[in-house]
C-alpha cells in the first residue's frame, strides 16, 4: 500500500524500532518522582526520594504549561531569571526531567499530582478510548463524563501529606476549582483561585509562610496557549515566556526561611509546518480498519475495528514508520512507554497501535479534530523538545 504523502519509494526507508525509543526516565528523572522525592523530604510515611533534592520544610512547585527545558535554553534574553537557574555555565542547578509518555497536560499533571507513571494513574493520552465502548473520552476536557475516582482510584500525593499532618494547597484559576481532572489529579488540602498569575505567587508565598510545614502548588496555562496559537517561533510566545519569567522571580522574591521554590513543566513543544503534516481524514490507508483515532497528532492511540489490529500495525509502520515510532500496544508497554507497569484497568484504554513521532511530523484530522489540526505548536511525543521538562530550584 503506498500514500500519496509517505515516503515510499526511497532507497533509505529504515523501520524505527519501538523498543530504541527514548522512554521517559520513571523511577529515576520523571515529572512522577518529583512530589514523592518531596513528601519524603518532608517526612511523610510511605515516600521515597528518587531525585537528587534536598529536605524542605516548605515546599512550593510552580507548573508553568508548555515550559520545555530546550525552550528555555534557547531564550536567554527573553527568560533571563529562568536561565540563571539552569546548570552549566549559568551557575544554577537546574536539571532537565522527562514529562512522561504521551507529554501532554492531562497525562503530566496526574503524573504530578499522583506521583505515578501513566499506566498506573491511567490518564494515558490526550484522548483515549473507553473499554467496552467505541467512544474516545477527552481526559483534559473530562468528555464524555465517567466516573472520576473509578477512572483513577489512587490518592494524589497532596491527599497523603495532608493527611499526615503538611498543609497542602493549591493556587490556580478558579475555572479549575472542582474539574474532575483536578479531582483525580490535584485535590488534596485546600484549592485556592486566584484570576492572575501575579495573585497567584504572591498567595502562594503567603501560604507557604503561614505554617512550618506546607505544599504549595501554582500553575499557568498561557504560554501553552499561545504556543498552539502562534508557535514557540513566535513574538507572541516569546513575550509570554517573558511574562513566565517575571512571575518565578516574583514568587522566588518572597519565599519566606526554610522554603524550596522548583520551577517546572508538563511538557514542551515543537512547531510543525503545514506540509509535514499528514491528514488522516484524507488518508484512506491510514483510516482503514481504525475504529478510533485517540490522543494527539505527535502521539497517536488508533483503535481497530475487531479482527484488524496486526493489519492497521502494519499499515501505519509502512506509511509512518522511518518517521515515528509505529508500536502495538504491547510493544509499547514492554518498551515502557507509560511506565514499569500497566494496570489492567488501563490496558484497553491505550490504542491497538501507539505512534510517537520521532521527526517533524504530526498526524492531523482536519474534519474530526478541526481546532487540535490548526494548532501551530505540538507536543506529546518523546523528543527532547516536547520531552524534556525543567527542574528548577530556589531555596532560602
Amino acid at each position: 500500500m503506498m500514500s500519496p504523502l509517505a515516503p515510499h519509494g526511497h532507497d533509505d526507508f529504515q523501520l524505527l524500532d519501538p523498543a530504541q525509543a527514548p522512554a521517559p526516565g520513571y523511577g529515576s528523572g520523571s515529572l512522577s518522582d518529583l512530589l514523592p522525592s518531596v513528601a519524603a523530604g518532608m517526612g511523610v510515611p510511605g515516600f521515597r526520594s528518587t531525585l537528587p533534592i534536598a529536605p524542605a520544610d516548605r515546599v512550593c512547585v510552580f507548573l508553568v504549561d508548555g515550559l520545555g527545558w530546550e525552550l528555555i535554553r534557547r531564550h536567554p534574553e527573553y527568560a533571563p531569571f529562568l536561565n540563571s537557574l539552569l546548570g552549566g555555565s549559568l551557575g544554577g542547578s537546574g536539571r532537565p526531567l522527562t514529562a512522561g509518555f504521551p507529554a501532554t497536560t492531562a497525562t503530566s499533571l496526574a503524573s504530578v499530582g499522583t506521583g505515578l507513571p501513566p499506566g498506573l494513574h491511567g490518564l494515558a493520552g490526550y484522548s483515549v478510548a473507553i473499554p467496552g465502548r467505541n467512544v474516545l473520552m477527552n481526559q483534559l476536557r473530562w468528555q464524555p463524563p465517567v466516573d472520576p475516582h473509578s477512572w483513577q482510584p489512587y490518592p494524589t500525593v497532596f491527599e497523603r501529606v495532608h493527611a499526615a499532618g503538611v498543609a497542602a494547597s493549591q493556587v490556580s484559576s478558579p475555572l479549575f476549582a472542582q474539574t474532575p481532572l483536578t479531582r483525580v489529579a490535584l485535590s488534596g488540602g485546600e484549592f485556592l483561585g486566584r484570576t492572575t498569575g501575579e495573585e497567584r505567587m504572591d498567595l502562594a508565598a503567603r501560604q507557604l509562610a503561614a505554617t512550618d510545614r506546607a505544599l504549595v502548588y501554582t500553575y499557568v496555562s498561557e504560554l501553552d496557549g499561545m504556543g498552539h496559537r502562534y508557535g514557540v517561533d513566535s513574538d507572541e510566545w516569546r513575550m509570554m515566556l517573558n511574562t513566565v519569567d517575571r512571575l518565578a522571580q516574583r514568587l522566588a522574591e518572597q519565599l519566606p526561611a526554610r522554603s524550596a521554590l522548583y520551577v517546572t513543566a508538563d511538557h514542551g513543544m515543537i512547531d510543525i509546518a503545514p506540509e509535514d503534516r499528514i491528514d488522516f481524514d484524507d488518508d484512506w490507508e491510514l483510516s482503514a480498519g481504525v475504529a478510533l483515532l485517540g490522543g494527539e497528532a505527535r502521539a497517536r492511540h488508533v483503535y481497530a475495528v475487531p479482527g484488524a489490529a496486526a493489519d492497521v500495525h502494519t499499515v501505519w509502520s509502512e506509511v509512518l514508520g522511518d518517521r515515528m515510532w509505529v508500536a502495538t500496544r504491547d510493544q509499547a508497554i514492554a518498551a515502557g512507554w507509560f511506565g514499569p507497569t500497566v494496570d489492567d484497568r488501563v490496558y484497553h484504554r491505550i490504542g491497538d497501535v501507539v505512534a510517537a513521532a520521532r521527526d517533524d511530523v504530526a498526524v492531523i484530522a482536519s474534519r474530526s479534530e478541526p481546532g487540535e489540526s490548526a494548532m501551530v505548536g505540538l507536543h506529546g511525543s518523546m523528543t527532547p523538545v516536547e520531552q524534556l521538562v525543567p527542574l528548577l530550584e530556589v531555596r532560602t
